[in-house]
């Protein structure tokens, strides 16, 4: 396998800290041990997340396109919007977001704080439509490409979550790749990495770079999306282009694909009472801080599959931290009262 053939612009610190998780592991009491990746604290860049790992490997290729001005799209409270402004400030280029009303919550300064406040402090041109979610590529977008070439601007597009780009998956290939080196140094391997999905590339990348030590059905998907079917078909396209492109040598099965669907209602980006409480343990029991649109889902659900023993006493799990708390403030009358 081999990633080091592509360009990659750093944005992030390096590789990021794995922290054991104590309290919450005996809190949960499954006699399971739980740490975390923490890629939520991974550069300097507007709090940065899991977005930058796949931004290095994709900013390369915007330099050398001649553009001028990133375009992507996302939700209203949208990480990833964020992390494409952060990123467009930091190399000096224009940047344009849609932000479509992917999530049904009426929270009163939902459209002005958090992650879009942060997106146009950052100078971007934020773009509100009242669209719906849809994981796919959407005419919104497309038309603010357009507006970009219309005006003589160069456009660079990167799509929802840097999910469907090319190189969308590269980065955690490397997430894998630096999971196994600090694996060497603590001296075990662990059983399952638990991760968010939405978009696909982020669990793509890491199913590629497990597959390379036959491991890649222990990376449990967790969905956020609320469509799992569409997730899968694109997870799957993503998988298929990443392996090609670090040259895994084999065919990724469609059984080390595992997304688990259980967790994502009541609606993309709507927490249940369930995530709600999940939040709240793992704030008070390590003050480690999840949102209510991913890593609360992927928290909920790491916690209910180790009470329900998907995980076998003993088992030692790698909950990867993406990302995400701006999106708390968007939520405020939710945990007014924590």
């Amino acid at each position: 396998m081999n990633l080091k053939k592509f360009e990659r612009y750093p944005l992030t610190f390096g590789p990021t800290a794995i922290e054991k998780l104590p309290r919450l592991s005996k809190a949960i009491d499954a006699g399971v041990e739980f740490y975390a990746k923490r890629d939520d604290c991974n550069s300097g860049l507007a709090m940065g997340g899991n977005k930058l790992r796949k931004l290095e490997y994709i900013v390369p290729d915007a330099i050398a396109s001649g553009a001028d001005t990133l375009v992507s799209i996302g939700g209203v409270q949208s990480n990833h919007t964020r992390m494409v402004a952060a990123t467009a400030a930091k190399i000096g280029m224009e940047c344009v977001v849609i932000q479509e009303s992917w999530v049904p919550h009426d929270d009163a300064v939902y459209d002005r704080v958090g992650n879009i406040l942060m997106t146009r402090l950052m100078g971007a041109d934020c773009r509100l439509v009242d669209e719906g979610f849809d994981i796919g590529i959407r005419e919104s977008w497309e038309t603010a490409l357009q507006s970009v070439r219309d005006k003589g601007g160069v456009p660079y597009a990167i799509p929802a979550g840097a999910s469907v780009h090319k190189y969308g998956g590269l980065g955690y290939v490397g997430f894998a790749e630096e999971v196994r080196a600090q694996e060497a140094e603590l001296g075990f391997k662990f059983d399952y990495i638990v991760v968010c999905c939405v978009t696909g590339s982020t669990q793509a990348g890491m199913i590629v770079g497990f597959a390379a030590d036959d491991r890649a059905d222990k990376v449990i998907g967790i969905d956020g999306s609320g469509t799992p079917v569409q997730l899968r078909q694109q997870m799957r396209d993503i998988v298929d282009n990443t392996a090609e492109l670090v040259e895994l040598g084999r065919a990724v099965r469609d059984d080390e694909i595992v997304i688990n669907p259980d967790y994502a209602y009541p609606a993309y980006g709507v927490p249940s009472h369930e995530t709600n409480e999940a939040i709240r343990l793992a704030a008070r029991t390590e003050a480690m801080i999840t949102d209510p649109v991913y890593e609360g889902k992927s928290m909920q659900g790491m916690i209910d599959l180790a009470k329900k023993g998907f995980f076998p006493e003993g088992s030692k799990v790698l909950y990867a931290h993406l990302g995400g708390a701006p999106a708390l403030n968007g939520y405020s009358y939710t945990y007014r009262n924590g």
